[in-house]
């Protein structure tokens, strides 16, 4: 069994954790609709991506 310090620093330590994540920002990436035509989708991104130039940064921090 545990002492009871060791409990109660366990808990603190989990509840910083959790406080830590939540106060850090996140966006959901919606998932893609398995019923759109892939094909279609590709076209269209194609087609964007000669209309305007290449360009931006994407950070992904895991």
């Amino acid at each position: 069994m545990l002492d009871a310090f060791i409990i109660e620093e366990l808990k603190r330590r989990e509840r910083e954790r959790q406080q830590h994540e939540r106060s850090r920002p996140s966006l959901e990436i919606p998932a893609p609709d398995p019923d759109r035509d892939d094909e279609a989708e590709e076209d269209r991104r194609s087609e964007e991506k000669q209309d305007r130039p290449q360009r931006g940064v994407i950070v992904i921090d895991l």
